[in-house]
Formats: C-alpha cells, structure tokens, sequence
C-alpha cells in the first residue's frame, strides 16, 4: 500500500516564548515491511534543525527557534510504501534487547486489576495470550476522547473502560509485561478503513516480543494485528518517550495547540479544505 501522510502542528503561545526547543520524532524508518519514498519537514520559524536518532533507534529531529516567537508551525509530508507482514516486524532498527521492553513506567504501570485482567487472557502460547488481550481490550473498552488526556496512566483508563488509542495501548503494554511478555507502544498513521482521511493527531498501538518470531504489533483500538495501512514512525517504553512532539521553552503564558493528520492512500479522495481542532494546554 502506498500511504500520503500531511501532518501539522501548530503552537500558539499566549505570549512570547523563548529558547524554544522540540524533540521531533515524525519521519519513519525504512523495515522490511516499509519503504519510505520521501519525508519533508518544515516549519514557518527560523531556527537549527539537526537530525539523530534516539536510544530507541528512533528518526529524530532537534529544532531550535532563532527567536522569541508567538507561533510554531510544523509541517510534516511525506510518501511511504507499506508491505502486508500480517503484523510481523522485521528489519526495524533495535538497539536495546527486547528486556528492556519490560521495564514498568508511571503510564504503562499495571495494578490488580489489570494484572487479574492479564491473567485470565493467558492461553497456551504467549501469542495466543496476546491475541486475547488486543480482542478483549477492544470489546471491553469504549473510544471516548473527552475521558482521559496525555498524562493518564493505564490504571485510570482501564478503571474507566474507556479512553483513546494511547489509553488502548498503554493497557495492553501494562499487561503484557504484568505477564513477562516484553512490550513496547508505537506512534504512527493509520489508514483508516472507514474512508476518514482527516484526524486530529495521530494514531498509537503497541508491539509485544515473542519467541521465534520477533516483535509483533497489536492495534488494541481496533482489535487487529497491525496490517499494510499501518505506518510506523517511533517506539518507546510509553507514549512520552514515542511522543511526535516534545519541547521546551521560557515563558509564553498559556498554550494553544492545534494538530492535523492527513493520511490517505492513492485511491482516496483527498479532502480539499482541513479544519484543525483545538486542545488547550496550559506550561
């Protein structure tokens, strides 16, 4: 599959900001399941924007502002070919062992109950386990975006049945490694089946390792294992350190950001006009 990404951030800052500084992690890695045809990034500020890569093997991206500034535009494009795996991953980029995959954090943490929720999932193989846990998680949650936000753990999410697909994966990650099974979330697009082309952010999902056969994604949010119009651009412990966009910056008073994915294959009809929506944040 051939998948179009335009992604938009913009940062309207209450007052001015300075030494303005963002950790991009938004172009994609070639996999053996992904080809990336070509990436762009540009922003209306002028600044440094140096490229690296993170401990997670990740493409990023460190933009520092020449100035004091009231706005930050990010536009990201790019044109990428995708593979059907049937959700294995191959030929990523993996500088760390899989065990580190295990190691808890404040948002992937797991309490009783989604320990006790793990444990009844467990089948005869670990893979088997795992597709329980992505199936049971989509039937037994709800996609609600007005519940929960960035900083809610796991624990909060599950408790509520309900919660967006960062919600969705920093569930099934908890319980995974509640059961010694290496996990890890993922930020990325989705090519939706239901036509939608236009999106407020991105998507999320999660990769579990499995002996014998390698890192394997799980797309709880929608019960599958990842396919062809899934779009992997980082990984992390949790949806912090996988984050499109993380910053700094002095002053600026209150935050308004505004987020637009894009995201389409050729057979689509792109939509001419995109209306972002809004989220207030406050530094």
């Amino acid at each position: 599959m051939r998948i179009r990404v335009a992604y938009t951030t913009i940062y309207d800052y209450a007052t001015l900001a300075s030494d303005v500084v963002q950790l991009l992690r938004i172009e994609p890695h070639a996999t053996a399941g992904q080809h990336v045809l070509h990436w762009r990034l540009d922003t209306d500020t002028d600044g440094h924007l140096r490229r690296t890569s993170d401990v997670y093997g990740n493409v990023a991206h460190m933009f520092y502002a020449d100035a004091p500034l009231r706005r930050l535009t990010l536009h990201v494009s790019g044109e990428v070919d995708t593979d059907e795996t049937h959700g294995l991953v191959a030929g990523a980029s993996e500088p760390l062992p899989p065990a580190v995959f295990l190691r808890p954090t404040p948002l992937s943490m797991p309490d009783a109950a989604i320990r006790a929720f793990a444990a009844d999932c467990r089948a005869e193989t670990a893979l088997d386990t795992l597709h329980g846990i992505n199936t049971a998680l989509f039937e037994m949650m709800s996609f609600d975006a007005d519940v929960t936000h960035a900083s809610t753990g796991a624990t909060h999410a599950f408790a509520l049945k309900a919660g967006v697909c960062q919600d969705y994966s920093h569930i099934f990650i908890a319980a995974a490694r509640s059961l010694g099974i290496p996990a890890r979330y993922v930020s990325g697009h989705l090519v939706r089946a239901d036509g939608l082309i236009t999106q407020p952010a991105a998507h999320a999902w999660a990769e579990a390792h499995i002996e014998d056969f390698g890192w394997v994604g799980f797309d709880p949010t929608n019960g599958i294992s990842t396919t062809e119009a899934h779009l992997r651009v980082s990984v992390g412990l949790d949806y912090l350190e996988a984050a499109p966009v993380r910053g700094a910056r002095r002053g600026g008073g209150a935050e308004t950001l505004n987020v637009t994915v894009t995201t389409h294959s050729p057979d689509q009809e792109v939509p001419k006009r995109v209306d972002a929506g809004q989220s207030q944040m406050q530094s």
